[in-house]
């Protein structure tokens, strides 16, 4: 299969390209396009049959349930169902964080088929803020199932020239608007009521709206352990994408380091690469690294390394002076946390 790269300006008209990509997905194809986290693979959320080739593009296990994307909030009772009990909580995050790079998860509307939800009675649904995203949605006339556009446990990319080393050969067309603004997936919540009958959300992945932000919004409800076996694998299927043990992986092996540390090779006749926050730290100082690469050169701006850190990533996986990338563990606050959580599942062991 031929895979076209077509590039689109937000602020002209583009109505036929809009028009061409919903045809695609009408037709039971995927059309890979942007969002302001990453880019998206998506296919007619209502159409079991298209849904199913984006478990076959990306290889990605059925189990792992995808996000269902929605032109505006209005549109929230065609693929879930808000119990009373929620109500005003779903209200007030759609209000404060609507359109956005943050998802939650509700009750699905039998609309929904149960490959787009891994067989949960559960769906993901987020509203981006790209307005690329939103034209195709309006074209279709249906809600777009759109996990990110790679390989399955792969870098999620985050301009249209990755998502054709990810996916190209594979798909027909990558809507290209440039690199994405956010960099990192959204934020995914749980609205649900406490033991003690007060809403409030569970936080499942964390992304660009941070634990700070919700604190100002509504009640956070502490997470119960994730059941996982001896070897750190999952006990059940995830309800959400990204909560695998390993993902946001680059193929090469990527070892995580405190910035105060001292680094020692195991072994020397490997070349090492250092991703650094800032540059300048006892662990960048420590070795002779092969190449160093930076996510906010000089600043330490953590909004400037979130935006940076995938396409960054990408960059070293793809160096072939590189054997390991060695990554220097980020502050865990604000965006920060969601980095090191991508960091430590790209760096968790895949045997």
């Amino acid at each position: 299969m031929e895979t076209r790269i077509c590039e689109v300006d937000p602020l002209e008209n583009n109505e036929s390209l809009f028009a061409e990509a919903a045809e695609i997905l009408k037709q039971g194809g995927l059309v890979a396009l942007p969002t302001e986290t990453v880019y998206g693979l998506g296919a007619d959320a209502l159409n079991p049959e298209a849904v199913v080739h984006v478990f076959e593009a990306k290889s990605r296990p059925r189990f792992d349930p995808l996000i269902v994307h929605l032109a505006s909030a209005r549109e929230l009772e065609q693929v879930a169902v808000v119990p009373d009990e929620l109500s005003a909580t779903v209200q007030r995050l759609a209000a404060e964080f609507w359109p956005g790079p943050f998802t939650m998860v509700l009750p699905k509307a039998v609309a929904i088929p149960d490959v787009v939800t891994g067989g949960l009675n559960t769906v993901a649904v987020r509203v981006s803020a790209h307005p690329v995203m939103k034209s195709v949605i309006k074209a279709l006339g249906h809600p777009i199932a759109a996990p990110s556009a790679n390989r399955f446990g792969r870098i999620s990319p985050t301009c249209a020239s990755a998502v054709m080393k990810e996916l190209g050969g594979r798909i027909p067309l990558i809507l290209d608007a440039g690199a994405c603004t956010e960099g990192l997936e959204s934020t995914i919540v749980q609205p649900m009521v406490d033991d003690k009958g007060k809403a409030g959300i569970r936080i499942l992945r964390q992304g660009p709206v941070t634990r700070e932000q919700f604190r100002n919004v509504v009640k956070i409800i502490r997470p119960k352990p994730t059941p996982k076996t001896e070897d750190n694998k999952l006990l059940t299927p995830p309800i959400v994408p990204g909560q695998l043990a390993s993902h946001y992986a680059p193929g090469k092996k990527v070892i995580l380091k405190d910035k105060n540390e001292t680094f020692v090779p195991d072994n020397e006749e490997l070349d090492y690469g250092l991703l650094s926050f800032e540059g300048t730290s006892t662990l960048a100082e420590s070795y002779d690294w092969t190449s160093v690469y930076t996510l906010s050169p000089g600043n330490g701006r953590l909004a400037e390394a979130a935006v940076r850190l995938f396409a960054v990533m990408r960059q070293m996986d793809e160096d072939e002076d590189i054997d390991v990338i060695v990554a220097e563990c980020l502050p865990e606050t604000g965006i920060g946390a969601a980095m090191m959580d991508r960091l430590r599942r790209a760096s968790a062991d895949r045997t």
